[in-house]
C-alpha cells in the first residue's frame, strides 16, 4: 500500500485536476499523470460524444516549439510528412521516425508564423521526444520545449462547433464548417487577457476543437465551455471513452498500432510518409523494404465472433501457427460489440479470413473486416 501511494504522489496532475475531483471523476496514472479515467461512465461519456459534445482534459500532452531560420529544413528532416506545404494557420498530422522507419511518436505540427511552429507530442513521449529532436538538431534551428505553459481542453462532438462560438461569440473568428475546416487552426483570446490557440483537430472521429490556453485560464474556459454546452448535454469525458471513440475510427495509438519496432508502412499511416520531400530520419530503410520486398506484419481489424473481449497483446493463431498479436480491442458502444486491432503476417490480412485470439487461455473466433470500424466524421 505505502508503494501504491508512493507511486500515486509521484503522478503529475494537470491544472484541471481540483476541478475533475469535484464532478467526481475515477483517476488513473497514465504517461505520468493522474488522469480522469471516466466521470459518468464510459459507454455514457462514448454517446455524448457522438450525440452531443464532450469535455476533455488532454493538458498532459506536451508542447515544442520550432523557430529560427533553420525551422523548416529540420522538421522536414526529422518528421514523415511535407512540412514544406504548411502555411500559417494550418496544422498537420506526422511522425517521428527512427533510422528503421519504425515510429518514435505521431505528432501534430502547427504553423504559428514564418519559421515559427508549435509541436503537440503524446504525453508518455514527451521527454523522449524531446530529447530524441535535439539529438537529431544539426541546423541553427531553436527548440523549446514549453509544455508548462499550457493547458489544453479537447470539446469533440457534433454540438462543440455551437458552444465553442458561443465561448468566443465576441470575437470576429467565424467559426463555420467552410471556414474553420479541420486541421487549421485561429489565435485568440479568453477572458480578456489569456492567448488561445482554437485548432480544428481532435481524436475522437467527431467534429470538434482542441484548445490550448495558459494553466491560470483552463478552469474558467471549462467551466465556460460547460455553461455553454449544458442546454446541449454537454458532458465531461475521460480517457476510457477517449479510447473505444478513436477505437471506433481506427486512430492509432502510439506503444499500440505504431511502435518504435515496426516499420510506420506496416500501419496504415503511409499517408503521413512523404518520400517525394527529400531525405528525413527513416526514408531509406522504408524504401529498401519496400525494394525489397521483405516480409511485414500489416495492420489490420478483427470482428469478434464469439463472446468475449480481444484486447492489447493476445496472440492471434491460423490453427496451432502463431501469425501475430492485437494491439488494442473493446466492446464499442457505438457498434455494440468487440472489435479489435492487431498485426498478422500479410498471408492472412485478407478479409474475411477467420483466425483465433488466445485470451486467458482460451481461443476466441475473429474475422478480419474493412476497416475502419466507423467512418469517421
Amino acid at each position: 500500500m505505502a508503494t501504491e501511494v508512493a507511486q500515486t504522489l509521484e503522478l503529475k496532475r494537470t491544472p484541471l485536476y481540483s476541478l475533475h475531483s469535484e464532478l467526481g471523476a475515477k483517476f488513473t496514472g497514465f504517461g505520468g499523470w493522474e488522469m480522469p479515467v471516466s466521470y459518468s461512465g464510459l459507454s455514457d461519456e462514448h454517446k455524448t460524444v457522438r450525440e452531443a459534445a464532450g469535455l476533455f482534459d488532454v493538458s498532459h500532452m506536451g508542447e515544442f516549439i520550432v523557430s529560427g531560420d533553420d525551422a523548416l529544413p529540420f522538421l522536414q528532416y526529422v518528421t514523415s510528412n511535407d512540412v514544406a506545404k504548411l502555411s500559417p494557420g494550418k496544422a498537420q498530422y506526422s511522425l517521428l521516425l527512427n533510422e528503421d522507419g519504425g515510429v518514435v511518436d505521431d505528432i501534430i505540427i502547427y504553423m504559428l508564423a514564418d519559421s515559427r511552429y508549435l509541436l503537440c507530442v503524446n504525453a508518455a513521449n514527451s521527454d523522449k521526444d524531446f530529447a530524441w529532436l535535439q539529438k537529431n538538431n544539426a541546423t541553427s534551428a531553436t527548440l523549446e520545449d514549453v509544455s508548462g505553459e499550457f493547458a489544453q481542453i479537447a470539446i469533440q462532438g457534433p454540438r462543440a462547433r455551437e458552444i465553442v462560438a458561443r465561448v468566443f461569440a465576441e470575437s470576429d473568428i467565424d467559426f463555420s464548417a467552410d471556414s474553420l475546416i479541420p486541421f487549421t487552426f485561429v489565435e485568440s483570446t479568453f477572458a480578456a487577457s489569456s492567448d488561445v490557440i482554437i485548432a480544428c483537430t481532435g481524436y475522437t472521429g467527431e467534429d470538434g476543437f482542441e484548445i490550448f490556453c495558459t494553466p491560470d485560464a483552463a478552469v474558467q474556459l471549462w467551466t465556460r465551455l460547460a455553461e455553454e454546452g449544458e442546454e446541449f448535454g454537454v458532458k465531461p469525458a475521460g480517457l476510457g471513452a477517449r479510447d473505444t471513440l478513436r477505437l471506433e475510427v481506427c486512430y492509432p495509438l502510439h506503444g499500440h498500432e505504431l511502435r518504435d519496432d515496426i516499420p510506420a508502412t506496416s500501419c496504415r499511416v503511409s499517408w503521413v510518409i512523404k518520400f517525394a520531400k527529400g531525405g528525413f530520419i527513416g526514408k531509406d530503410a522504408l524504401e529498401n523494404l519496400r525494394e525489397s520486398g521483405a516480409a511485414v506484419p500489416r495492420l489490420v481489424g478483427f470482428e469478434v465472433k464469439d463472446k468475449g473481449i480481444v484486447r492489447a497483446d493476445a496472440p492471434l493463431f491460423s490453427e496451432d501457427r502463431k501469425v501475430g498479436f492485437s494491439t488494442s480491442g473493446t466492446q464499442t458502444p457505438t457498434l455494440g460489440k468487440a472489435v479489435a486491432l492487431g498485426f498478422v503476417e500479410k498471408e492472412f490480412s485478407k478479409q474475411g479470413t477467420m483466425l483465433e485470439a488466445e485470451v486467458r487461455g482460451r481461443r476466441l473466433r475473429v474475422e478480419v473486416v474493412p476497416l475502419p470500424f466507423l467512418k469517421s466524421k
